[in-house]
């Protein structure tokens, strides 16, 4: 007895092997550093959040007052509300053409929990996941988390970081199980050609292979890009899921409502998973969101129109600081510059060169080793446009006092 209780006092907590596996979010730890300066009294320019600066509009929230006075306030059905399930589904299907049925649509607690519970329902220890990189930061654990082995598939900067059916293919193996991709990406916002994305479809229909593609960001496109989802093309149905989530799209992240469609019956397990964990998603949660997928968008031409305008600002702002390199986002609202011919003695990488911003010009971005691109730094630029000028300003600022190597090609395979 006092052998065990001496050495639980020099192990600590035997945590689980599932938990073991996994890390904290390194967003979310960026955004816990850049509090902790906040507390100081610093004024810190956070291009660290992964969400919109806009509030949420009015008719949602007004949705969510009145679900409170109609006291709409208990336990829900575990997959959600059927009204709000046929109504994402009409919402899909008139904004992205596809054609699902409330049994095939699963309400969750954000996008996150979608693929979480995707990822819980389909991978079994040793199942093997594609995931093209850079990749969202929670892809990768969650797949761990699971027992699953992420298998990583670099894109090339020089061609936009859009992932490739030929190389997704050759890296499938009798024990893969899943495609994860995010198109518009987290963190590059690439968007995938729409020709492209059907061949990655080709190759999971092909080997019988599960294609999860999360459409977080489906709706920040700029230029020439269209919202689109690969479940509006015939015969995508029987091997892929949606990630969606009403965070983004409708300015609700703090809601944490998402959803997951595909065939009834992984939606079925999906909601299983769910009923043993969180059940279902709050209620008057819910109900403003079926206000939200039944309201008006037009709100949302102007949140983009503001974003389009953010970005070519602070493109223009990195391109003008020698030696940084960004590709142009097609989509979502983060630049993804090259910070490479930074990287060198005094600054060894990416999460060092962050955190000498954080400390010494108190401008708050994610380094790109979280995203599997060493390198780089994550810029969100989901905030003010002052914000924005103040940060750029900044940076040139840090970079100027620093030494730069030459081309930033040298970190740049990812």
């Amino acid at each position: 007895m006092e052998q065990g209780t001496e050495m639980k006092r020099e192990q600590g907590i035997q945590f689980s092997d599932c938990v073991n596996r996994i890390s904290i979010s390194p967003t979310m730890a960026v955004m816990q550093e850049a509090e902790r300066f906040k507390a100081r009294g610093a004024d810190v320019v956070d291009f660290g959040p992964g969400e919109p600066d806009f509030p949420t509009p009015e008719h949602i929230k007004r949705a969510a007052v009145e679900a409170l006075a109609q006291n709409r306030t208990k336990y829900t059905a575990v997959a959600g509300i059927a009204p709000l399930r046929k109504a994402i589904c009409d919402w899909h299907a008139a904004q992205l053409g596809s054609s699902y049925e409330p049994a095939e649509c699963v309400v969750t607690m954000g996008g996150k929990h979608a693929v979480f519970n995707t990822v819980g329902s389909l991978v079994n220890p040793g199942d093997e996941v594609i995931i093209p990189v850079p990749y969202w930061v929670s892809y990768p654990d969650i797949v761990k988390y699971a027992g699953g082995t992420p298998v990583f598939v670099r894109t090339q900067e020089k061609e936009g970081f859009h992932p490739s059916a030929q190389h997704i293919e050759k890296v499938i193996t009798p024990r893969t199980k899943l495609v994860i991709v995010n198109s518009p990406c987290n963190p590059t916002g690439a968007v995938i050609p729409k020709d492209e994305f059907v061949r990655i479809l080709h190759a999971c229909q092909k080997r019988s292979v599960w294609l999860l593609s999360d459409e977080c960001y489906s709706h920040f496109v700029y230029g020439e890009a269209k919202p689109f989802s690969i479940a509006s093309i015939e015969g995508a149905k029987e091997h892929v899921i949606i990630a969606g989530t009403f965070s983004k799209t409708f300015a609700m992240t703090g809601w944490r409502l998402g959803y997951a469609l595909g065939p009834a019956p992984l939606v079925a397990a999906v909601a299983k998973l769910q009923s043993q964990s969180t059940s279902n998603a709050t209620s008057i949660a819910q109900y403003a969101a079926l206000d939200a997928v039944l309201g008006p968008m037009d709100w949302l031409q102007h949140m983009l129109d503001e974003y389009a305008r953010r970005r070519i600002h602070i493109l223009a702002g990195l391109h003008a600081i020698p030696g940084i390199k960004c590709v142009a986002p097609q989509g979502a609202f983060y630049a993804f510059p090259n910070v490479s011919a930074y990287i060198g003695k005094d600054l060894p990488d990416d999460t060092a060169l962050a955190k000498q911003l954080l400390e010494l010009e108190h401008v708050a971005v994610v380094p790109g080793e979280a995203f599997g691109a060493p390198g780089h730094v994550r810029i969100s630029y989901a905030t003010s446009f002052d914000r924005i000028e103040e940060g750029v300003r900044r940076m040139a600022r840090f970079f100027a006092q620093r030494s730069h190597v030459g081309s930033p090609a040298k970190a740049g395979k990812a």
